[in-house]
């Protein structure tokens, strides 16, 4: 298949999933559109909202829509790493009568792993997922375990409630693509979503998507090219969220503890590349960048005592500076 009819292609499956999670889920075209781009370039996710926004809801049934293995793991205080990774037991060989030790999967030897309240186990659990996230593989004692592909972490968190919670630790966060807001449904929607759940009307939805098409979305986005114009746009913009960086201005310096690294660079572009063909361009532009620049900086960057002070939050600043970085791209231009 050529790389226009893959493109197409990628294009046709977006609408099919959207369509077969519209069974279930109503609205949330944003939070459907991000967690695809996050899927289709080999990224995890976490979703950030209230109780009640059907987060969870939302990845069991993007789950149902593929044809992929799916485990949930309830984070509680008491879950321990062995809990997510597996462990190794005794069983006795039924033909020597020797005892071995035999390593049994846990759950997240699975393809789609949703971390429901990821913020309620303490950082050694948490860590659990670290070499899964990043590496696709598990080590216990002696033996690395492959995890099957793809893989991908869904995590879900509730920003409000934080008593006898455990934030997660910068180096966790970062290793998400997106960190997505889910807010309050429309008048309109919240209508039709008390029409449908009050209802007996059944609503299953059909398997529309495989491993296979993900993967070759992730082969196909990696192709896009890039113009350096954008790439200079990436890095004005990522450079610019560090105070310590030479040139910071005055506004990040006192909005912001700290920055983002070099892997939020390599996230906004794989992303971009990602929705410039969902738009149906075969090359990524800035507003790629800009508009999937919130989801992909809110949970790398730290605010200072004096922005939460004076109730700035980090959207606001990643505004501030996009606007700032545009501007001074317009004036190179």
């Amino acid at each position: 298949m050529s790389d226009t009819a893959s493109a197409a292609s990628l294009v046709a499956n977006f609408q099919k999933l959207k369509a077969a999670l519209g069974r279930r889920i109503v609205g949330q075209e944003a939070v459907i559109e991000q967690l695809f781009i996050a899927l289709a370039a080999g990224g995890h996710s976490l979703l950030e909202g209230v109780p009640g926004l059907a987060k969870t809801l939302l990845v069991k049934s993007l789950a149902d829509a593929m044809h992929l293995s799916f485990r949930r793991i309830q984070f509680t205080p008491d879950l321990m790493p062995a809990d997510i990774t597996g462990t190794e037991i005794i069983q006795e060989d039924a033909e020597t009568g020797r005892r071995k030790l035999t390593f049994q999967h846990g759950p997240i030897f699975s393809q789609i792993i949703l971390a429901d309240e990821i913020n309620r186990t303490p950082p050694k659990t948490q860590a659990a997922l670290l070499e899964a996230m990043q590496e696709k593989h598990v080590t216990v004692g002696q033996e690395t375990f492959e995890l099957p592909k793809p893989f991908f972490v869904l995590a879900t968190q509730n920003p409000i409630e934080q008593e006898g919670t455990y934030p997660l630790p910068e180096a966790q966060k970062d290793r998400f693509l997106f960190l997505i807001k889910v807010d309050y449904p429309t008048r309109d929607d919240e209508r039709e979503i008390v029409n449908r759940t009050t209802g007996s009307e059944s609503q299953e939805i059909e398997a529309v998507l495989t491993a296979e098409d993900l993967q070759a979305a992730q082969q196909l986005a990696r192709k896009v090219p890039v113009p350096d114009h954008v790439i200079d746009f990436v890095l004005d913009l990522v450079r610019s969220t560090r105070p310590n960086e030479p040139g910071a201005s005055d506004y990040v310096k006192s909005m912001l503890g700290w920055g983002a690294g070099p892997r939020a660079s390599q996230m906004l572009v794989l992303a971009g590349k990602v929705r410039a063909l969902l738009q149906g361009r075969t090359h990524v532009t800035t507003d790629d960048i800009e508009a999937l620049a919130t989801p992909a900086l809110r949970h790398r960057l730290v605010p200072t005592f004096h922005a939460e002070a004076e109730g700035i939050t980090v959207d606001q600043i990643i505004a501030e500076i996009i606007k700032t970085t545009k501007k001074s791209a317009a004036r190179v231009l």
